[in-house]
């Protein structure tokens, strides 16, 4: 939204800009209100804490731990692909 309102301003479209800042706002209240409900109200049923089994938990943090160093250490791919073709 941000570079559209400023290509608008250089090609002095402000009717443009007007409507979007008008949009922006009312946008903002409502994402606000969501805000609101979800850490301010308070909540009439809760719902009990979920308890997880120790092996999806385990398969769950391997997952992520894979996912993690995937793409932390994507140098290794990299290096596996310069030894392929050369460069």
């Amino acid at each position: 939204k941000f570079f559209l309102i400023m290509a608008g301003a250089g090609q002095g479209n402000y009717l443009l800009i007007i409507i979007a800042a008008i949009n922006m706002i009312v946008s903002l209240y409502y994402y606000l209100k969501v805000v609101k409900a979800i850490f301010m109200d308070a909540n009439e049923h809760p719902i009990e804490k979920l308890r997880i089994p120790p092996s999806p938990r385990l398969a769950f943090f391997i997952c992520i731990a894979g996912i993690l160093l995937t793409g932390l250490m994507s140098y290794v791919y990299e290096y596996i692909f310069s030894l392929s073709t050369g460069f």
